[in-house]
This record gives structure tokens, C-alpha cells and sequence, in this order.
């Protein structure tokens, strides 16, 4: 990963406008609103290989570059059966007669090369068909190793150039793979990029795991694991696969661990005496900090993405809610006031939401309110919708559904904040309990 990011930060370069074309900001833009969107038709020609070390991974860039845009919903991509023009030449001028005549309002044209150390560049531009003009021309360049990352990182500037949201491609999901029959699922934790390719299981099947969870920069994992016969976090690089108890020292039960924004910290229930109540525990000096004092279960707890702020669920009030408090302890503010029981809240990335999951009619719904609690929205429901977690850009929600019966089993999905394109992520085996990491570095 460091190589990527080496490679790709020293070797990114915008590249000049065709000649006679001025780079613009232009009009072409999604607008994306809670009602259904009309997707925008683009066409993405088959990236060019210009030299034969690149051909058989021109296809495999420009399939992913397509599924990212057109998994979204937002985006409509013109088969190439339809084309009237061809790309042979990336340098070549665009024919925009021959897009604007198949309706295609945006056009994607690239290339790619392999140098003699296995190092690929890729390189697009991005254009305005009906304005006629240029608007983002961008080159990567890493080990070959890395096309997909690199696909991804393409996709992210075109989505962003053309809805004015915050990119999420180039990111991963932590969580449990799960094998076998229902009454003795083997489970272990597993990362793989945000649409389910480069699974790599981090742990083996010996022992129950839950609860996977991203540092904010990606590097590190902590989760629970019942390896010593009670519940315990752990902390482990996802490079090295290098772990340690994060409260080795304690006999306690620690669980539901999340990272602080700034990743020096770690919030996590801790129970003691059949009492659990939410601490912090600072990775570098191991100091516990209590926030949380009452005989009720308070568990599953969050931070505002500027750390000043933590959302926790809690049955301090007789049934099964979500509270918000300061960062730092203190007075505890009820913001779920529905039918039924509320439980996993995570903060959005953006600040402005919180996701639930919520259970009442005998249903699992996936929700999301404002962090005062108003403006409630359920979004899915099924026999079992459990543990949301955001894209780094706050825009979609992953989260697992069940089915029911002996041969029920989890699956992860993923769908617009608006609760519109629900999608399942294609797995290698059962997954539940997924978490988002931030954008990849």
C-alpha cells in the first residue's frame, strides 16, 4: 500500500486540455436530490493499451471504472455495441458528433502503459459531450499490482466531478466471513475493497470474532474475539497481522470497540460485574477513562466525526434506546423516541446523520435520523437488517440482512442515503457486521 501511495502521490499530474478545448467547470452536473434520479447516460469506451505489456489490463480497468459509476444509480453506461466512434488514439481529438448522436452526455476516454519495472500509468480525460469541452484530464501511476486501486481512483474523480459529492471508491470494508451450518458458523475477519473483490481473512476460525473496525487511517483493526473464553478487544495491523489485547491487564469484558476520529483512542463497552458502561482507552498510554456510570446496559458507542460528541445505545430508561452525549462524559440526551428498540447508531461521516438499526413489528429496519433525533427515516426492512455503517463520504449505507429458517445466513448490502439502490455486495462466503474504512492514502 505504501508503494501505491508513494508511487501515485509523485506521479499524479492533471493533463492539458486537447488543443482548442478549454478546461471549464462547466454545467454537466447530477443533482442529486431524495427523489428518484434519472441516470445520466455516459459512455466509457474501452480504455486504450499503448503497448502490448498493457492490453490484458485495459478491459479490466474500464469494467471497473463502469461498475463503480453505474452501481451508484446515478449513472447510465451506453454499451458499446451502441457506439458510433472508437477510441484508438488517446491523444486523438474528440469526435463529440458521434457521442452527442447516441444521447451519451458525458464521455470517458483513457489509456494505459507498462514501463519495463512492471510500473502501470493510467491516464483519462473526462468530457462535456453536449458543451463540448474538456472538463478533468488526470494520470496515476503504481505498481501493476495495484490497477484496481487505480481504477477506482479514476472513477472517484469522475464521480465527483459530475455530482459534486465527495469521492468513496478507493476505500475497504472490514468484516465476518462466516462458513458453515447455522448452529456453528465459523467466523473470521476479513477485509476487501468496498465492492467485494481482494478479500483477505485476517484471522483463522478457531474462535468467535465480531465487530471488525477501521482505524481512521486504515492501517489497524480492532475487534472482539472470545479467544480467552470471555469477550476482549484486540488491536491488530492489517498489514503484519501483529495484534495485542488493548486491555491485556484487565479481567474484564471488553466489547463494541470503535476508533476516536484522531485514531489515538478507542471507545468500547466494558462490563464488570454483569454492569456495562462505556470507556475510553487511549492505545498509547492504556489509560481507562469511565464516561458512562449507571446499573443500565449502555454498549455500541460512536463518535461525531470531530470527536466532541459520542452516540451510544442504552436501556437506562427501560427499553432499548439511543442517547447522545459530550465526548468527554456528562449529561446523557435521549434522540430516539419511535416505536420498538433502537441499537448500533454510528455517526455519518459528514456530521449531519446517524444511522440506526431499529426493531418493532417484528421487523429489522435500517434508519437514519438527525443527531437531535429528528426527521427519522426508516429505510429498509426485513426479517433481520442489522449494523450500518457509512461510505467515507457519508453517501451510502452497508449493512447486513439475514434470512430466516435453518438455512438463513447473512449477506452485506448497500444502498443511497435516500434508501434508494439497494444492492448486495457478492461475497466468497456468508458476511455480516460490515465497517467502512476512510479513503485510502
Amino acid at each position: 500500500m505504501k508503494q501505491f501511495l508513494k508511487l501515485c502521490i509523485l506521479a499524479a499530474a492533471v493533463i492539458a486540455p486537447l488543443q482548442g478545448q478549454a478546461q471549464s467547470d462547466g454545467p454537466l452536473r447530477i443533482e442529486i436530490t431524495e427523489g428518484v434520479i434519472e441516470p445520466m447516460p455516459i459512455a466509457i469506451p474501452t480504455f486504450v493499451a499503448e503497448n502490448a505489456g498493457a492490453q490484458s489490463f485495459a478491459q479490466q480497468l474500464t469494467d471497473v471504472v463502469t461498475a463503480d459509476l453505474v452501481n451508484t444509480g446515478l449513472f447510465r453506461a451506453i454499451p458499446a455495441s451502441a457506439h458510433i466512434g472508437t477510441i484508438s488514439n488517446f491523444n486523438a481529438p474528440a469526435q463529440f458528433s458521434d457521442w452527442k448522436a447516441i444521447n451519451a452526455q458525458a464521455l470517458v476516454t483513457g489509456a494505459v502503459s507498462l514501463t519495463e519495472n512492471n510500473q502501470m500509468v493510467v491516464k483519462f480525460r473526462l468530457f462535456d459531450v453536449f458543451g463540448q469541452e474538456q472538463l478533468e484530464g488526470v494520470q496515476f501511476a503504481a505498481s501493476s499490482q495495484s490497477w484496481r486501486r487505480m481504477s477506482h481512483k479514476v472513477a472517484d474523480v469522475i464521480y465527483s466531478r459530475l455530482t459534486g459529492e465527495d469521492p468513496y471508491f478507493d476505500s475497504r470494508v472490514a468484516y465476518i466471513a462466516e462458513e458453515g451450518p447455522k448452529n456453528d458458523r465459523k467466523k473470521r475477519v476479513a477485509v476487501m475493497d468496498y465492492d467485494g473483490a481482494n478479500v483477505r481473512y485476517l484471522t483463522g476460525s478457531e474462535d468467535i470474532v465480531l465487530a471488525p473496525r477501521f482505524s481512521p487511517n486504515a492501517r489497524e483493526i480492532i475487534y472482539t474475539t472470545y479467544e480467552t473464553g470471555v469477550p476482549q478487544v484486540f488491536l491488530m495491523n492489517v498489514d503484519t497481522l501483529s495484534r495485542r489485547a488493548l486491555d491485556a491487564a484487565g479481567q474484564d469484558m471488553t466489547f463494541a470497540p470503535r476508533f476516536s476520529p484522531d485514531g489515538r483512542k478507542v471507545i468500547m463497552s466494558l462490563s464488570n460485574g454483569g454492569n456495562s458502561d462505556i470507556y475510553t482507552f487511549d492505545i498509547a498510554t492504556g489509560q481507562k477513562t469511565q464516561l458512562t456510570n449507571s446499573p443500565a446496559i449502555e454498549t455500541a458507542p460512536s463518535f461525531s466525526p470531530d470527536g466532541s460528541q459520542i452516540v451510544f445505545e442504552s436501556d437506562r430508561g427501560g427499553g432499548q434506546q439511543i442517547y447522545v452525549m459530550p465526548a468527554n462524559g456528562g449529561e446523557a440526551k435521549r434522540i430516539s423516541f419511535g416505536p420498538g428498540r433502537y441499537g448500533t447508531p454510528v455517526w455519518s461521516p459528514r456530521g449531519d446523520l446517524i444511522a440506526f438499526t431499529n426493531i418493532s413489528g417484528g421487523r429489522f429496519h435500517i434508519g437514519v435520523m438527525r443527531t437531535d433525533g429528528s426527521q427519522e427515516k426508516l429505510l429498509t426492512g426485513s426479517f433481520l437488517d442489522e449494523g450500518p455503517t457509512w461510505s467515507p463520504n457519508g453517501r451510502v449505507i452497508m449493512f447486513f440482512r439475514e434470512t430466516q429458517g435453518e438455512s438463513g445466513a447473512p449477506a452485506l448490502y448497500s444502498m443511497d442515503v435516500t434508501g434508494q439502490n439497494l444492492r448486495k455486495i457478492t461475497t466468497p462466503t456468508f458476511a455480516s457486521d460490515p465497517a467502512w474504512s476512510g479513503l485510502l492514502e
